[in-house]
């Protein structure tokens, strides 16, 4: 081929033959032996494509419409009908190279074939590189599968910045009673009686005395004191959220040529 593909690439490929006809779709791959590069292809032909008919690739390219072959409809048609069972024998092989008119592959003296595809021991010519839908070898009696998809919601979560909280403080003034308690000096007279046994002298005069009295008052004075601290921490709180989407699936439908649904 002039692009070297891979077997997965390969499957399920339409292929085209050189007048523009689309052949059907490749089924499996067949690897030469030794250099493991694809040499042969089955394409599925018939209703739902369960008739499988070999066709090689040699000289065929790939494109985005699918694989091109060098050989035409009607030789795909009237190939040798061969099971697809994973091995070539010499003698479909020979069937195959003689239908398509191709050289067969010269073999060495002791009988084996050329490095395109090299004999196993038991006599089979050529190995399948078991491809369908991907991988995986195909069984004799298994039928034409095909993938059905569909999406699904893969929720997880991640951390946003949702805001900022700041603690400051500021001053406020209020209106504060205290009661204390004050003290003063008042007067009042105290009486004793004189003797005449004291020997006091007595005359009649004005007098006059002058007592200082006291009294507490309040004072008031201000301090600055710590009374509290304040600090911000976060903690997290686990809530339950229910996330909801649209996706898309696909589903099987099944059709006849004349448009009518089949179960």
């Amino acid at each position: 081929m002039a692009k070297t593909m891979q077997p997965q690439e390969l499957i399920d490929s339409a292929v085209v033959d050189p007048t523009g006809n689309k052949l059907g779709k490749v089924g499996n791959v067949y690897l030469a032996d030794a250099t493991r590069q694809p040499e042969w292809i089955t394409v599925k032909t018939g209703l739902f494509g369960t008739k499988e008919s070999f066709v090689p690739l040699s000289g065929a390219h790939a494109d985005r419409d699918g694989v091109h072959v060098r050989v035409d409809k009607d030789a795909v048609t009237d190939a040798p009908r061969i099971e697809a069972d994973g091995h070539l024998s010499a003698e479909e092989s020979a069937q195959l190279y003689k239908h398509y008119g191709l050289p067969m592959p010269r073999t060495s003296p002791d009988g084996r074939m050329d490095d395109r595809a090299q004999a196993r021991p038991g006599g089979t010519g050529r190995d399948k590189a078991a491809m369908n839908a991907g991988a995986g070898m195909k069984d004799r009696d298994t039928e034409p599968t095909m993938t059905r998809s569909e999406e699904r919601l893969n929720v997880g979560t991640e951390q946003v910045e949702t805001g900022h909280v700041r603690l400051r403080k500021y001053v406020v003034t209020e209106d504060q009673q205290v009661t204390v308690p004050v003290s003063h000096e008042e007067v009042r007279i105290e009486r004793e009686p004189i003797t005449r046994q004291s020997g006091e002298r007595a005359e009649i005069a004005e007098d006059e005395q002058e007592v200082v009295l006291h009294a507490e008052k309040p004072v008031v004075d201000k301090e600055t004191v710590a009374v509290e601290r304040a600090r911000l921490k976060t903690e997290t709180v686990t809530e339950d959220q229910t996330i909801s989407g649209k996706v898309r699936k696909e589903q099987f439908e099944v059709t006849d040529d004349e448009g009518k649904h089949r179960k």
